[in-house]
């Protein structure tokens, strides 16, 4: 599985996921979301990467909303920040 990441502004990217079915899916991270989450300790792209596969780990691409911004993901797994955190060393 390929993702391919499109930065379409400072806030939102697009993701593309190659699998068995192609998805490409919107995602918004602002400046004080991405900090709040990393503390800058990685970039935005490698945030996108690691929550993307975060999500396939638990589901398939094609269960992926289209469009959605990146603190949706802690409200369906509550796990998500700490996952983070722990990535970032915080």
């Amino acid at each position: 599985m390929e993702l391919l990441i499109t930065e379409l502004s400072k806030d939102k990217f697009e993701i593309t996921v190659n699998a068995n079915q192609i998805t490409k899916h919107v995602v918004y991270v602002t400046d004080e979301m991405y900090f709040k989450l990393t503390k800058n300790k990685i970039s935005k792209k490698e945030l996108l990467i690691f929550s993307f596969n975060f999500l396939l780990e638990r589901e398939i691409n094609t269960s992926i909303l289209s469009s959605f911004d990146l603190t949706v993901i802690s409200k369906y797994f509550p796990e998500y920040t700490k996952k983070v955190n722990y990535k970032c060393n915080l």
